[in-house]
């Protein structure tokens, strides 16, 4: 019987990489049989890297994401997401590993749209219990610098607004690991690099450990280090030519 792990919020010891994955394996299922989308992942990401997840559509690596943030479960493998095994804990255990550990950007905002900014970057401090959730949601919000914005709904902000606050639901809680995939796909040029700005600021505040999936190498570029998935494993790292 699955048991939730005790003491989630703990951070992970300090000589362990924060992200340890070793032949991870995802399999669905489908009509014309079992497809496999990741084929034997090793992955070690140290606390505080910042690291670029890049690769052709198809190639895994959103599921890769969605399994880091324990969303979907891996058919075989081991992975060990801030001190704690994710296929050892139950689904309730999944939803607090995620509050106290994880936030998500995606390319779509995610906004609930019944709720203002405020409400919106405010929920999962609310779900952790927290008494100051909605004035920490405010600095939030004035982080990103949508203070003028706390009582407007999702369909009265702009693209680059409704990320931005996503972006500060994300940190609101100060993750140990921020994944974020593709998030600037649905903004234009100039709020995609206003939005790309705040990521990584937040990101350098707060110490967060960072998966980012992009097609842009300017983006890959700011990042530590870049990892490319292929048709479900990771590509030998390209040697650049010397000059």
């Amino acid at each position: 019987m699955d048991t939730p792990l005790p003491d989630l919020a703990a951070p992970p010891a300090a000589t362990a990489p924060l992200i340890a994955a070793r032949g991870l394996v995802f399999t669905v299922g489908a009509a014309s049989g079992e497809v496999n989308i990741l084929r034997g992942i090793d992955l070690a990401v140290e606390a505080g890297e910042a690291v670029g997840i890049v690769g052709p559509s198809g190639s895994g690596k959103t599921s890769l994401l969605m399994l880091l943030a324990g969303l979907e479960r891996p058919t075989a493998g081991s992975l060990t997401v801030a001190g704690h095994e994710l296929a050892r804990m139950n689904e309730d255990a999944l939803a607090r590993f995620r509050r106290e550990h994880i936030g998500i950007v995606f390319q779509a905002f995610h906004l609930v749209p019944t709720m203002t900014a405020l409400e919106n970057v405010a929920v999962p401090l609310e779900f952790a219990g927290r008494a100051d959730a909605f004035e920490r949601a405010e600095m939030a919000l004035a982080g990103v610098g949508l203070s003028h914005r706390l009582s407007h709904y999702p369909g009265q902000l702009s693209g680059g607004e409704q990320q931005r606050v996503a972006l500060a639901r994300a940190f609101v809680a100060e993750p140990h690991l921020l994944l974020a995939d593709e998030p600037t796909g649905n903004l234009d040029r100039a709020n995609g690099a206003h939005v790309m700005e705040l990521l990584f600021d937040l990101r350098a505040r707060f110490g967060t450990t960072l998966l980012l999936i992009t097609h842009d190498p300017a983006l890959t570029a700011r990042c530590d280090r870049q990892v490319r998935i292929e048709d479900g494993r990771i590509a030998p790292p390209v040697t650049a030519a010397r000059r």
